[in-house]
C-alpha cells in the first residue's frame, strides 16, 4: 500500500513524457469514465393503444401530422346546430364585438381557431403543440387539427397554419385576442416564418361577457356549451392539464392521454361555431335567454345601434325578463330622445323596486320634460343617493318652479301678480288698478 501517493516510478515516466503524450493520455482516461457511467437511452415503452389519428405528409419543411374530419350542416353542439353560423349576420356580430371591421366580412369564409399549447403563460418558451382549425367547404364544415409530434417539428405546422389564415376572411376564437393569435405570432418570428397578414377577427369571449355576465353566467367555453348550448363533455381533459399531458407524450410515447387533448380541442372549435350561429342569428328568431337580450339591447346602444338595442330591450319585455329589460328600454328611450317612452319605463320601474337610480331619472323627466314639479318633488323626497349639496339645491330649485306654478291665471287669461298675492289684494283689484291708471283716473274705493 502507499496510502494513495503516485510510485515513484509512474511518476518519473509522467514527469519524462512529453507534453502531447499526456493530452492524451488525460482524454483516454476521461473517454473511458465516461463510457462506464453514460446514461444508455431507453426506448419509449410499448403502449397498449391505437396511435394517434393524425396522417403524415412529408413537406420540404419536414413531417406534417394532419388530422381530418368533415362534419355535415345538420351537426349540433348540444341542442344548437352550426349550420347558422354559415349565415350569421356579419353587421351584427361586429356590433356584438364593437369592431366595425367585421361588418365587411363573410362568415362563412371565417377560419375557426383553437390552440393547445405547452404553458398558459405565453412567451417565447410556449409552443402550440396542436392547432384545430375549421372553416366551411360548401355544405360540409371540415375541422382540421395540426399535431406538433416532436419539438423539432414546429415548422411545417406554421406553415399550414398560415395557409389557412391566408385563405379566410375572418378569424374566429375564444380569448384569442388576448392568447392565441399572440402566441402564434411570437412562433412564426422564432421559425422566421414570414407570418400572415393581420385579419379580422371576432373573439367570441368579449361578446360572451357583454351578453351573459349579468346574469351571472361563468364566460368558459366549457360552461357556455352546457349553460347555452346544453352540451356536457364527459371524459374531458381540463385546459389546466393539457400541457402535463404532452410534456408526459414526450417523454414516454405514450399516446392515451394525448387523445383526450386531440378530443378537447376539436369540442372547442366545434362549440365556437355553434355559438356565432346563436348570436348572429336575426332578432326575431333570436334563441338567447330573455336576460341575455338585455345584454345585446346594452351592447347595441353601446355600439351606437340604438335603434336595433329599443328592439331587442322591447323583446326582452315581451319574454319576461323584468326589471333589468324595464331599466335597459327606459335607458335607450332615452338616449333616442323618447322621453315619454323613458319616463313610462322609469315609473314603472320606481313602482316596482326601490331603486334610487330609477327614481333619480323620473325626477329629471318630470321636471324637465313633463314640467311638473310637485311629481318631482315627490319622487326626490322617496331618495335618490344623490350627494346632500345636490339634492338641496334640486329640491329648492323644484319648489321655486312649483311656487310659480301654483300662480292662478287672472280672468284675462294672464299670471297674476305675486306682489298682489302677497299684499292680500284680489286678481281683480289689481286689474282694475292697472286700468285706471291708464284711462288717468283714480281707481274706486
Amino acid at each position: 500500500m502507499n496510502g494513495g501517493h503516485e510510485p515513484a516510478v509512474g511518476r518519473r515516466e509522467r514527469e519524462a513524457a512529453p507534453p502531447s503524450a499526456l493530452l492524451d493520455s488525460l482524454r483516454a482516461r476521461m473517454r473511458s469514465i465516461l463510457e462506464r457511467t453514460a446514461v444508455q437511452p431507453r426506448a419509449p415503452r410499448a403502449v397498449d393503444t391505437v396511435d394517434l389519428p393524425f396522417v403524415t405528409r412529408e413537406t420540404d419543411l419536414g413531417p406534417l401530422h394532419l388530422r381530418t374530419l368533415g362534419l355535415s350542416a345538420a351537426h349540433r353542439t348540444g341542442r344548437h346546430p352550426i349550420l347558422p353560423a354559415k349565415t350569421a349576420s356579419a353587421s351584427l356580430l361586429a356590433l356584438l364585438a364593437l369592431d366595425p371591421s367585421l361588418a365587411g366580412c363573410d362568415p362563412e369564409g371565417a377560419l375557426y381557431l383553437d390552440t393547445e399549447t405547452t404553458g398558459l403563460a405565453g412567451g417565447t418558451g410556449t409552443v402550440a403543440f396542436l392547432v384545430g382549425l375549421a372553416r366551411w367547404e360548401g355544405s360540409t364544415f371540415v375541422l382540421e387539427q395540426v399535431l406538433v409530434r416532436n419539438l423539432g417539428e414546429e415548422a411545417p405546422m406554421l406553415t399550414f397554419v398560415a395557409e389557412r389564415l391566408a385563405r379566410a376572411s375572418m378569424i374566429v376564437t375564444f380569448n384569442g385576442k388576448s392568447f392565441d393569435m399572440p402566441l402564434l405570432r411570437t412562433r412564426f418570428v422564432m421559425a422566421r416564418i414570414e407570418p400572415p397578414r393581420e385579419l379580422p377577427h371576432l373573439d367570441l369571449v368579449h361578446v360572451a361577457r357583454r351578453l351573459h355576465k349579468r346574469r351571472g353566467l361563468e364566460c368558459k367555453l366549457t360552461s357556455l356549451e352546457r349553460d347555452l348550448l346544453g352540451f356536457v363533455r364527459h371524459d374531458d381533459v381540463p385546459s389546466g392539464d393539457v400541457s402535463a399531458c404532452y410534456l408526459h407524450f414526450l417523454r414516454t410515447g405514450d399516446a392515451t392521454t394525448l387523445l383526450g387533448v386531440v378530443e378537447h380541442n376539436a369540442w372547442d372549435v366545434v362549440a365556437m361555431a355553434a355559438l356565432v350561429g346563436l348570436y348572429g342569428e336575426p332578432l326575431e328568431g333570436s334563441q338567447l335567454d330573455p336576460g341575455d337580450l338585455v345584454g345585446l339591447a346594452r351592447t347595441l346602444r353601446r355600439a351606437g345601434a340604438v335603434d336595433h338595442a329599443l328592439d331587442a330591450a322591447n323583446l326582452a319585455v315581451d319574454r319576461g325578463a323584468g326589471h333589468d329589460s324595464l331599466r335597459a328600454r327606459a335607458e335607450i328611450a332615452k338616449a333616442r330622445g323618447d322621453r315619454a317612452r323613458a319616463l313610462a319605463d322609469y315609473a314603472a320601474l320606481a313602482a316596482q323596486v326601490d331603486d334610487p337610480a330609477a327614481r333619480l331619472e323620473l325626477a329629471k323627466l318630470y321636471e324637465h320634460f313633463a314640467r311638473d314639479p310637485l311629481r318631482a318633488l315627490d319622487v326626490v323626497a322617496s331618495g335618490t343617493n344623490e350627494a346632500t349639496d345636490a339634492a338641496e339645491r334640486r329640491t329648492a330649485r323644484l319648489r321655486r318652479k312649483a311656487a310659480r306654478a301654483a300662480v292662478q291665471p287672472t280672468l284675462f287669461g294672464a299670471p297674476a301678480s305675486p306682489k298682489a298675492f302677497a299684499s292680500g289684494g284680489s286678481a281683480k283689484t289689481a286689474s282694475s288698478s292697472r286700468a285706471a291708471k291708464k284711462h288717468g283716473k283714480s281707481p274706486g274705493p
